[in-house]
């Protein structure tokens, strides 16, 4: 388990960067399958995020797929 302030501020950094393009979908989907186990609120959030990003979505419209991805992200970040 990691510190809850380390997720948070990466969670939105990756937010942020992936908000304005300038990162991938791909970079955001490995990020967030690689984060550990952390405590409420947050650690449920996690999982709800690993959950989303595990399968690729290659079928979904790019515009609904990137609103539903930040989402999560935030959720992240929000707790």
């Amino acid at each position: 388990m990691k510190k809850v302030e380390d997720l948070t501020n990466s969670a939105k950094a990756v937010h942020d960067r992936y908000a304005a393009g300038r990162m991938e979908r791909e970079i955001v989907r490995q990020w967030v399958l690689g984060l550990s186990m952390y405590p409420e609120p947050h650690g449920k959030r996690v999982q709800e995020a690993s959950a989303w990003f595990k399968p690729l979505r290659d079928g979904m419209d790019p515009v609904e797929l990137k609103i539903a991805d930040l989402a999560r992200l935030e959720a992240i970040y929000r707790g």
